[in-house]
């Protein structure tokens, strides 16, 4: 029989590891799911591994650019979240892209904010398109 400790270091781990395991399942059938359908901008780019605030500004980036090369939306729809996450009182409109549309975006986006630079490059690894 094995001692308290040593079982309680191996929950503990178990535990761990199970939260990894449940953090990367979500994360790949979120990018599984903006190759199958269109996402929102902010949304693709949690996908590819971006923070949530760093998201939101390069989804409004991008939104300029679409609106500058006359790309439009693949869907809209109403809803009800937000990019903070949780469910918001009144709904808001928010337009979708395909992977496709995505790529012309990132090709004509030039940011200058560093981090903006780098969430672009995961974008672009996500969407299947050179930067």
């Amino acid at each position: 029989m094995s001692h308290p400790s040593i079982r309680r270091e191996r929950r503990t781990n178990r535990r761990t590891l199970r939260a990894e395991l449940r953090r990367r399942t979500a994360a790949h059938r979120l990018a599984s799911s903006c190759h199958r359908r269109p996402r929102s901008l902010a949304t693709v780019a949690i996908a590819a591994g971006v923070d949530k605030a760093t998201a939101s500004g390069c989804a409004n980036g991008l939104r300029t650019v679409a609106k500058r090369l006359g790309v439009t939306p693949a869907q809209t729809a109403r809803t009800r979240r937000t990019v903070h996450g949780g469910r918001a009182r009144r709904t808001n409109g928010v337009s979708r892209y395909t992977l496709g549309q995505v790529r012309i975006l990132i090709r004509a986006y030039r940011p200058r904010k560093p981090e903006y630079v780098a969430a672009v490059a995961r974008i672009a690894t996500l969407a299947g398109g050179a930067r």
